[in-house]
C-alpha cells in the first residue's frame, strides 16, 4: 500500500488534493472527503475507543480537517494519512477511554458462540480466543507504540503513511513498531496477531 495517486481517494476519480483545493472556494466540496473516508476512520476509531467515542472523534476530525484545509500540502494527492493523523490526535485526547475499553475487553470472558454453520462457529471461537489476550497486550503498550502498531495493522497505512500521519520520521515508525511487535510476540508466545502482510517499504 502506498500514498500514490492510485490510493483509495484517487481510485474514486478526483484526487483528494484537488478536492481540498476546490473546497477553498466551494466549502461544500469538502464533503467528498467525508464520503470517502468517514466510514474507514469510524471503523478504526471504534476498534480503539468504542462506538460512541469513535463517532465523536470522527466528527471532530473532519471539523479540524475542514478548519485546517488551507494548510494541507496540495502536493500530496491522497488525504487519508492526513486524516488519520488528525484522528490519532483526537484519539489521544481519549486515551483513558481507549485504555478502559481494552481493560474491559480483557476482563470479558469468551461468550458461547451462537449455533450455526460449523465454519462460522469455528471462526467465532477462534476470534474469541484471541480477543481477550489481544486486548490485554494492547493495553500494556505505551501509547505511542500502540498508535503506530494500530495505524499499520488496523488502519492499513504503510510505514511512510504512518510517518506522515504522525509527523515523525519513517525510522521512528519502524523503531516504535519493532518495539510494539516484540512486546506482542512476547505476550503471545512468539506470534503477533496484529501482523499483516506488508510490502517492502
Amino acid at each position: 500500500m502506498t500514498g500514490s495517486v492510485a490510493g483509495p481517494g484517487a481510485a474514486r476519480g478526483t484526487a483528494d488534493s484537488v478536492i481540498v483545493a476546490e473546497s477553498l472556494t466551494d466549502p461544500e466540496r469538502f464533503s467528498v472527503l467525508y464520503d470517502r473516508y468517514a466510514a474507514m476512520l469510524y471503523r478504526y476509531a471504534a476498534c480503539r475507543v468504542g462506538p460512541a467515542d469513535a463517532e465523536d472523534a470522527v466528527a471532530a476530525t473532519f471539523l479540524d480537517a475542514f478548519t485546517a484545509r488551507r494548510r494541507y500540502d496540495l502536493g500530496r494527492p491522497e488525504a487519508r494519512p492526513w486524516l488519520f493523523g488528525i484522528l490519532t490526535k483526537e484519539l489521544g485526547k481519549r486515551h483513558r477511554a481507549e485504555a478502559a475499553r481494552f481493560r474491559a475487553l480483557a476482563r470479558v470472558g469468551s461468550a458461547q458462540p451462537a449455533a450455526g454453520h460449523e465454519d462460522d462457529v469455528a471462526r467465532q471461537v477462534s476470534a474469541q480466543s484471541v480477543r481477550r489476550p489481544l486486548a490485554t497486550a494492547l493495553a500494556q503498550l505505551a501509547q505511542h507504540e500502540r498508535g503506530v502498531l494500530l495505524l499499520i495493522a488496523w488502519g492499513e497505512l504503510s510505514y511512510a503513511e504512518a510517518a506522515e500521519a504522525l509527523d515523525i520520521p519513517v525510522g521512528t515508525v519502524r523503531s516504535r513498531l519493532n518495539r510494539a511487535r516484540r512486546k506482542m510476540r512476547k505476550a503471545f508466545g512468539g506470534s503477533d496477531p496484529t501482523t499483516v502482510a506488508e510490502e517492502e517499504q
